[in-house]
Formats: C-alpha cells, structure tokens, sequence
C-alpha cells in the first residue's frame, strides 16, 4: 500500500497509510495535493524563493468547514501545520517541510458595507483584492504597500502602510473576525466578544488559530490621491535626508513619505545614464484635499532636479500598486529591520554611510514613516504595541536565485544591523522578522505584551498546534484549561 512520509512535531518523519490520506480527503469539500498532483508547485509558491520547504500535503479550503476539518486531522495525527496567505512572508512561515500546510488562497470574497463603512473579506484576498472593491465607494483601511501581500499574514502582525499615519496599525481598524482555533471551534471575535482572543490576535494572531474571514472599519480615502515616485542623485543625500527629517516632523498625517537609498533600476521611467547610479528616492501618498496639495508638497518641490518625478494625481489603488514591481516572486530576499522614535542626526549619518558602501546591487535603505494615529493608543491596546514607533527603518536585500555571493550579501545585511539597530525603539515589525532571529526578537516585538500573550497562548493552544510562525510558545508548566 503507497504511504505518505510525513512530518510529526517534535518527532522525525513517519509514514501515513495512503487509506488514512483518502479518508481525510473524503471529508474536504476542497482539493487535498500531494507533490506529485497538478496544481501542487503553485500551491507551494512563496514569494521569498530563498525559502525552500515541501509540505506532504496541501490543503486548499472552500470554506471554514475544510479549514475545520484540516485542524482537526493535524491535531488528531499530531502533524506538523503551517496556514498560507499570500505567501508574502520573508521568513518562509507560510510553509513546513514534509507537514501540513492550509492554503487559504481559494477565499477571496470581498463584501463592502458602505452604509455601515466595513469591508469583510476571506483570508485568502491579497491587499489589491480589498482596495480594487472599497475603492468603488472612495473607502480604505490601512493595509500595506505592496498589492500583492495577503491581508492575513499582514493583518494579524499588525499590519502597516501608506495610511497608517492617518488610522493607526491594520489592527487598529480591525472590527471582528472569525478564525478557528486549535480545538477546531469556529469563534466569532471582537472587543465585546472573546476581548481576550481578540486582544491577542491583534498583532499575534499566526499563533491563536486559522482566522478565516476579517472585518475592517473603512474610511474616507480615494479614488484619487497624489502620490509617485521622485529621486535625486545619491550625492544630494544629506540634504535630502535633512529635508525628510524636517518634513516627516511637521507635515498633516494625509501625508506619507518613505524614503530609500539605492540604485536606480533598469526601468522605462528611469533615464538610461541613471540606470544603476545611487540614488535617494521618496514613495509618495498624498490622501488629503487636494487643493491643498502644493503647498503640502512645497519641500519635496523645493528639492529641485530631480532624476525622476512621477508625483502627479492618480488612482489610490495605482499608489498601492506602484512598488509591487521592485518586489517580484521567486527572488532571494534578506532583511534586518528596526523601529525608530525619532531621526537623530547619527542614525541619518549611518544609514548615508551604509547606503554608500553597500555590495548588494538589489538593496535598499530606508525608512517607512507610520508616526501619527498609531502613537494615540494605549500600549496594551492590542498586542502589537509599539505604540512609540514613528519610522520603521532598516535594509531590504535582494539577489538572483543562482547570484554566487548570496552568502556575503547576507553576511553584510546582517553587520549593517549591528550598527543601524543602536537606534532602535527595542521594538521591531514581527512581519519583517527573517527566520534566522531568535527568540528574543519576539519578545522585543511584543515588549511588555509578552507574558499576557503567552498566559492567551496557553489557553487557547497549549500544544502549540500553530508554530509554523514567529512562535510564541505557551508555557509548558501552566495547567491544562
């Protein structure tokens, strides 16, 4: 009889009769895939091709049944499980070698209320899902800058983007959702039902269960927002840097600026004798009125020649869309990022100094301001916290799959981050956290959050069922609920 090897937790692989695989497929409304079906090598795609795992099995659900049935049978056969999103995530959680992986990428259903300004959508929607059906009625949430980011993966780390300055973390507009935890129970959660879940679930939510659909508070943005692209040759940088530091500390929180430090692409938009060149680049989202948009953007103006300006009135969803290109599927990709309160001289200096000296044709540097709404809320307002963070900044790298100096490059990023992260709030982005960062980089994400969300852990997954994530593990000497 064909058996299936398959991974348990804590145990080396083993095998699984092939009628016990076909019993559990019985019970999917859904496919059930295995290495050798068609459809199998999509299902396991990820965007961070550095990322090289092969689950044993795969499965694709219709609806939250499925997503049941799949928790259960890994609980039950004690499998290693993973949940995939968008396959966004840089430290590869969405998969687990010879495991159980959910692939949530058949639920895509978008609802919009805009009576009631709420947009409900199934985990599997991408960020352009949810932004191509609210647009419709000029309404958004925060959600990140990348269209082709799942909304699940971005969600339940917190989430952040071009409108975070405005309406706080994802998180900080997320009004419900439903997800299944580890018993396989089907739970409605929200402020005035199961609050402890739903505080938890607000920036660690990989580690309480399978959330299925997500409901957000939607706001007045769009369609039309100014926004684009604008650099300027690399030997600007310091006055470039000193006008950011002045425009991100006073400008109307309708305005988002990132700034990075890299080299000019190969792009149509890009003149040819800038191709490869440093340079010093801003994304643009403007969502406020737009009559007041010349003198909102007076100092960015004021920087005069620019290499490229592709600042101008376009759709939101074009300013959501816009990056999806520097960022595309199937490269390596290493990351060492940080929360900065605040843009002091010396951490300018140092991220100019290392910008100047990177070997990685693909990097950038830079800084993502979020600074605004998000610092008005509590700290124990959710477990992301970080409410002391205003500019996430750090080096994003990336390189061809065969490039011979993958190693060297990694090695670089990694001594950049030991003089960058001096800087550092102490707290970080669990979303942008790479595989290779210990514990510790955890607990910093969740600061003085941790114990009551390890106390949440253990409640609701005392067999860390879910750990195929940036794990918070429960705690092995708390009695059994």
């Amino acid at each position: 009889m064909t058996q299936t090897t398959i991974a348990i937790r804590d145990g080396p692989p083993t095998t699984m009769p092939q009628e016990t695989v076909e019993a559990f497929q019985r019970r999917l409304r859904g496919p059930l895939l295995s290495p050798e079906d068609d459809g199998f090598e999509e299902a396991v795609r990820l965007w961070n091709g550095m990322i090289e795992k092969t689950p044993a099995l795969v499965v694709q659900p219709t609806g939250t049944a499925d997503v049941v049935t799949a928790i259960d049978f890994a609980r039950e056969h004690d499998l290693s499980l993973s949940v995939k999103g968008g396959g966004h995530n840089i430290a590869g959680t969405a998969l687990v070698d010879r495991g159980l992986t959910i692939d949530m990428s058949r639920l895509r259903g978008v609802l919009v209320d805009p009576e009631e300004r709420t947009v409900t959508a199934q985990a599997g929607c991408l960020l352009g899902d949810v932004d191509r059906e609210t647009q419709l009625h000029g309404l958004a949430t925060p959600l990140g800058f990348i269209s082709e980011t799942g909304i699940a993966g971005l969600t339940l780390g917190g989430g952040l983007g071009y409108l975070t300055r405005r309406f706080g973390w994802t998180v900080d507009n997320l009004v419900e959702v439903e997800i299944v935890t580890a018993d396989g129970a089907v739970r409605r959660v929200s402020r005035e039902e199961n609050e402890d879940l739903f505080w938890a679930i607000r920036g660690a939510g990989s580690n309480l269960g399978v959330v299925t659909s997500f409901t957000y508070r939607l706001h007045e943005v769009g369609p039309t927002v100014y926004g684009g692209l604008i650099a300027w040759p690399a030997e600007r940088a310091d006055e470039i840097l000193e006008v950011y530091r002045e425009l991100t500390a006073k400008v109307p929180r309708e305005l988002t600026v990132f700034l990075h430090l890299l080299r000019a692409p190969p792009a149509p938009f890009v003149p040819e004798e800038a191709h490869g060149k440093r340079i010093c680049a801003m994304a643009v989202c403007y969502s406020g009125d737009r009559n007041d948009t010349r003198e909102v953007l007076a100092p960015i103006r004021a920087l005069d020649d620019p290499v490229v300006d592709l600042l101008q009135e376009q759709p939101y969803t074009q300013v959501q869309s816009y990056l999806d290109a520097t960022e595309p599927k199937g490269m390596h990709y290493y990351w060492k990022t940080e929360f900065a309160a605040e843009l002091s001289a010396d951490l300018l200096s140092t991220m100019r100094n290392l910008a100047a000296e990177c070997p990685i044709p693909g990097a950038q540097i830079g800084f993502l301001h979020i600074g605004g709404a998000l610092n008005e809320f509590d700290q124990d307002d959710g477990a992301v916290g970080n409410r002391d963070a205003r500019f996430a900044y750090g080096v994003i790298a990336q390189w061809e799959p065969d490039d011979p100096n993958a190693e060297e490059f990694q090695q670089w990023v990694r001594d950049a981050w030991t003089q960058f992260r001096l800087f550092s709030t102490g707290g970080n982005y669990v979303n942008f956290q790479t595989a290779d960062e210990g514990d510790d980089r955890v607990r910093g994400m969740y600061g003085d959050n941790f114990d009551r969300l390890v106390q949440i852990k253990t409640e609701y997954d005392p067999d860390n069922l879910f750990r195929s994530n940036r794990n918070v593990s429960p705690d092995p000497e708390a009695e059994a609920p």
